[in-house]
C-alpha cells in the first residue's frame, strides 16, 4: 500500500471495515476531523477518501446526518457493497495486469473471451463419458504422476490421462466437462480453506467428491546449500534476488498471494516475479540450472533436483470427482486403492507426502 496515495488507502481501510462487517450497513462514520486527526492528514485527504467511497456505494453523507455505511435497498440483499466489492477486485487485477505490461485492449479483450467461455458452458450439451479411459486435469504433482503410471495395473489396463493445467485449469476443465476429475490445493484466505469455496463457485449446485491424495509439505526451494539463508517469505523481497514465479491459476501462486497479502505485501514486490514456471519441477530446473536463485514448490521437486528446501506449510492435494462419474468403476478402483495401507506407504516414501489422510473423502454438496 505504500505507493497509494493517502486517501486511496483510507478509502481502502474503510472499505475493509464494511465488507468485514466490522461498519454495518447504516453504522455512522468517524467525522472528517476525527479521521483526519486518526491518520495525521488534511480534512481534505479524507473529504477526497470518503467521496470515493460514495462514488463506489458503499457510504452516503447527508447534511447534519454524517457519514453512514449505506443501507441496502429493499429487495437487493446488499447488492450495491456486492457492486462494490466486485469492482474493487477488479481494478486490483487490472493494475497487477498494467504492471505487467498488458494494454487496456489486451485485457478487454481477454475478458471478453473469458467471459464468452463461461456463457457457453451454461448451454454446453453434456457429453458422453470416454469409455475405457480416465481423464484428468489439474495441478502438478508428483504422486498423481506415480499414480498414472502405475493406475492400468490396478483396473484392467485403463489409463489415466493426466494433463498439469494447474488447480483452477483443472476445475475449468471439469466444469467444461473435458475431463472426468481433477486435482487442486487451491487455499482460500477467507474460510482458511482447502479446495471447498472453489470447487463450489466453480460447479455450483452440483455434488461433488473431494479424495485426498495427500497432504505434502510446500516451501521456498533453493540452490543446494541455501547459500542465500533464505528462511521466509518475506527474504523473497530481497533487492537483486532472482525469483521464479508460477503461472496464473496455479495452487501454489494463489496461496503465495494470500501470504504476501497478509503481509501487506504484493506479488508484484518480488524481483522478476514475472518469471512464470508451469510445473514445480520447472520451477525445480530453473534454479538448478541457475537461472534462479529460489521459487516456491513442493519438497519432491527439490528432492528430485537436489536442491536446498525450506519448508512454509502442509497442504490437502485432493482429486475432485462430480457425483455423476463417482460411481464408475474406474473411479471406485481408484479411491479403493488410494485408501490401501501398502498405496499411502509408496505414496510417503516418494518424499515430502504426508499420508495418513490418503484416501478419505468427503462431499460438497
Amino acid at each position: 500500500m505504500g505507493d497509494e496515495p493517502l486517501y486511496e488507502q483510507i478509502a481502502a481501510a474503510v472499505r475493509q471495515d464494511i465488507l468485514r462487517g466490522e461498519l454495518a450497513p447504516g453504522a455512522r462514520l468517524p467525522s472528517v476531523r476525527e479521521m483526519a486527526q486518526r491518520w495525521r492528514c488534511t480534512p481534505g485527504t479524507v473529504q477526497r477518501a470518503y467521496a470515493e467511497l460514495v462514488a463506489q456505494g458503499m457510504i452516503e453523507s447527508r447534511p447534519g446526518q454524517g457519514t453512514r455505511v449505506l443501507q441496502s435497498p429493499p429487495g437487493q440483499d446488499g447488492s450495491a457493497l456486492r457492486l462494490a466489492t466486485l469492482l474493487h477486485r477488479l481494478e486490483g487485477f487490472v493494475l497487477e495486469m498494467l504492471h505487467a505490461g498488458y494494454a487496456l485492449a489486451e485485457l478487454e479483450a481477454a475478458s471478453r473471451l473469458a467471459l464468452d467461455r463461461w456463457r457457453a458452458l451454461s448451454i454446453m450439451p453434456t457429453p458422453l463419458e470416454v469409455a475405457g479411459v480416465l481423464r484428468f486435469a489439474g495441478s502438478h504433482d508428483h504422486a498423481v504422476a506415480w499414480i498414472a503410471e502405475r493406475f492400468p495395473a490396478v483396473k484392467g489396463g485403463v489409463p489415466l490421462e493426466v494433463r498439469f493445467v494447474g488447480s483452477l485449469g483443472g476445475l475449468m476443465a471439469l466444469a467444461r466437462r473435458e475431463v472426468d476429475l481433477a486435482g487442486c490445493h487451491l487455499w482460500d484466505d477467507e474460510s482458511a480453506t482447502y479446495n471447498v469455496p472453489f470447487v463450489r463457485h466453480l460447479l455450483p449446485g452440483k455434488r461433488v467428491a473431494l479424495l485426498t491424495v495427500a497432504h505434502r509439505r510446500l516451501g521456498l526451494l533453493t540452490t543446494p546449500g541455501n547459500p542465500l539463508n533464505l528462511m521466509t517469505i518475506t527474504d523473497l523481497t530481497r533487492p537483486g534476488l532472482c525469483f521464479v514465479n508460477r503461472q496464473p491459476g496455479a495452487g501454489t501462486r494463489i496461496w503465495l498471494e494470500a501470504q504476501l497479502h497478509r503481509m501487506g505485501l504484493h506479488l508484484r514486490e518480488l524481483p522478476q516475479y514475472e518469471v512464470e514456471a508451469q510445473t514445480h519441477s520447472e520451477v525445480a530446473r530453473w534454479i538448478a540450472e541457475g537461472l534462479a536463485d529460489v521459487g516456491v514448490g513442493i519438497e519432491g521437486a527439490a528432492r528430485a533436483f537436489g536442491l536446498g528446501f525450506v519448508p512454509l506449510t502442509t497442504e490437502c492435494y485432493e482429486l475432485v470427482i462430480p457425483n455423476y462419474a463417482w460411481q464408475r468403476p474406474e473411479i471406485q478402483a481408484l479411491a479403493a486403492w488410494l485408501a490401501n495401507v501398502e498405496t499411502r506407504r509408496e505414496i510417503a516414501a516418494l518424499g515430502g507426502y504426508e499420508t495418513q489422510a490418503t484416501g478419505a473423502l468427503r462431499w460438497v454438496e
